[in-house]
């Protein structure tokens, strides 16, 4: 039998910008940032240096009295100072007038270097401190493209993959970072704009085929005249497909709720999980499991659907991996450290500690590796873990002491 081929795939976008660009002819004169650094810094302490010497000579020059009469004279074979004691008598020998002028000369010089040491301590301190104010000044101008490169990737981070960081000026690795991030983010754009096209189109063509065999065995059950044979068989039919239907409603809701929710609104946790145990009262009642609990005002940030999904899936899970007589479960909520907390406990059969990680994976029960049982498709926790992520929170498993488990979902406010 001749194969027909496959239709050839579209190639993958061509990125906006050539990783393989060529070097300029003269890289040398590219304004990099070390260039602009190694300007700046230098030209900097050049001025401060600079700066710093010709301050140091005016307090020297003033120090010494440069251009001043000296601080003696002599007159009629006395030496006269207003600084310095000398000798006054007739009889001074020449050996103790040189002394006498060799003390007063050093003394005024010690006292020009400890007055010139002392002023430019003091201007060196103020010289350092204008520097420090100065280089970090620059240094938050020249890197404030980083920071507008993480804001937008924090933004980017709460699934506002429309944020742009656009960066002006000149053409460093800065502006290439920059540029690059935004075409890594048009790229990823395009790929969640994708992938929500394909599961929206996913949704309609799967359930669309389930939906028509539904009616149709529906249809043939509903005539009385149909062999036992026949209904039987419809009846087989018809729990599977509506085990494909529960499936696909889970495959789709697993990978939308794995991207982050957007849209976020007021949601009490408490009337989610009240709706949800409402939901499974029947099979509750069907099996002997007593649902219970308090549940106190929680209130949350986020898509109701999907919390009540969640809710629903735990309720659900308590209650058919139970105990066959004098099971419960009880459901709680509250608010605590700034969190809403969702508490679904259980009696059933003991869980081993190292089986707790394997029940969040897709299609995966206690004991059971794959789908073949009649409590579920082995998505519901998967579906939890997922939903719970997107809001910003976890959840978490704990076996409880004489069977059973204890969930905890923990969501910010």
């Amino acid at each position: 039998m001749a194969t027909t081929p496959a239709p050839p795939t579209a190639p993958p976008p061509k990125p906006t910008w050539d990783p393989r660009r060529p070097e300029p002819p003269f890289p040398w004169l590219r304004p990099t940032i070390r260039i602009r650094l190694t300007l700046l810094y230098g030209g900097m302490f050049l001025i401060a240096g600079i700066l710093l010497l010709s301050i140091i000579y005016l307090f020297a020059a003033h120090a010494l009295n440069v251009g001043s009469d000296l601080p003696f004279k002599i007159t009629k074979g006395e030496v006269v100072s207003d600084t310095c004691n000398f000798p006054a008598s007739a009889t001074t020998t020449a050996n103790e007038l040189n002394d006498a002028l060799s003390a007063c000369v050093n003394e005024q010089r010690q006292q020009a270097l400890n007055n010139l040491l002392s002023r430019s301590l003091l201007a060196l301190l103020g010289l350092a401190v204008i520097a420090f104010a100065f280089g970090y000044a620059m240094a938050g101008r020249v890197l404030s493209p980083l920071g507008r490169i993480t804001r937008t990737a924090r933004a980017v981070a709460g699934s506002d993959l429309s944020r742009r960081i656009e960066l002006d000026g000149p053409d460093d690795e800065l502006k290439e970072l920059a540029d690059t991030f935004d075409d890594m983010l048009e790229r990823l754009q395009r790929a969640f704009t994708a992938q929500q096209r394909f599961v929206g189109n996913a949704s309609h063509e799967l359930r669309t085929p389930l939906a028509i065999n539904r009616t149709l065995l529906e249809v043939h059950l509903s005539d009385p005249g149909a062999p036992v044979e026949l209904q039987q068989l419809g009846k087989t039919l018809l729990a599977t497909n509506e085990r494909s239907e529960q499936l696909v409603e889970g495959l789709l809701l697993l990978a939308r709720s794995d991207n982050q929710i957007v849209e976020r609104k007021p949601v009490d946790l408490a009337e989610v999980a009240s709706q949800a145990a409402d939901q499974v009262h029947t099979e509750a009642e069907a099996k002997g499991v007593e649902i219970r609990g308090e549940r106190a005002p929680a209130i949350v940030q986020g898509n109701g659907v999907l919390l009540e999904r969640i809710a629903l899936n735990l309720v659900q899970n308590a209650v058919r991996y139970n105990i066959p007589e004098g099971g419960w479960v009880e459901v709680t909520t509250q608010a605590q450290h700034g969190q809403a907390v969702l508490v679904v406990t259980n009696t059933g059969p003991v869980v081993p500690a190292y089986e707790i990680d394997n029940l969040f994976e897709p299609f995966t029960r206690l004991r059971t590796e794959r789908t073949g049982s009649d409590k579920g498709v082995g998505l519901g926790l998967s579906i939890a873990r997922s939903v719970a992520r997107a809001h910003g929170g976890h959840i978490t498993a704990q076996p409880r002491e004489g069977g059973g488990l204890v969930m905890r979902v923990m969501l910010p406010v």
